[in-house]
């Protein structure tokens, strides 16, 4: 990280102003400044996969009509397998 200097896209006036309308700049976010806790050029990397269904939110609401988390009830799960790009649907090991 570096310390904070002046936004070098908008030269430190957080944007460009159209009359009323206010567009913040790309580049600092609407700051001015970039560096410190807001470096654009070291951005969060992304995470590796997306939570479990289980952990994301409305599935508390999906599991009082849905019986099983896995196979929503069908008693096969579906797998893609990725080297011969084919789908297959194998039994539920969790019903």
């Amino acid at each position: 990280m570096t310390d904070p200097i002046v936004c070098p896209q908008c030269h430190g006036r957080c944007g460009t102003r159209y009359g009323r309308l206010h567009l913040a700049c790309t580049f600092c976010g609407g700051r001015g400044v970039v560096g410190g806790d807001h470096e654009p050029a070291e951005p969060p990397p992304p995470p590796e996969r997306p939570p479990p269904a289980l952990q994301q939110r409305g599935w508390s609401l999906l599991a009082t009509v849905v019986p099983c988390p896995y196979c929503f009830g069908s008693g096969r799960v579906p797998h893609v397998d990725q080297q011969s790009r084919t789908l297959t649907s194998l039994p539920c090991t969790e019903c």
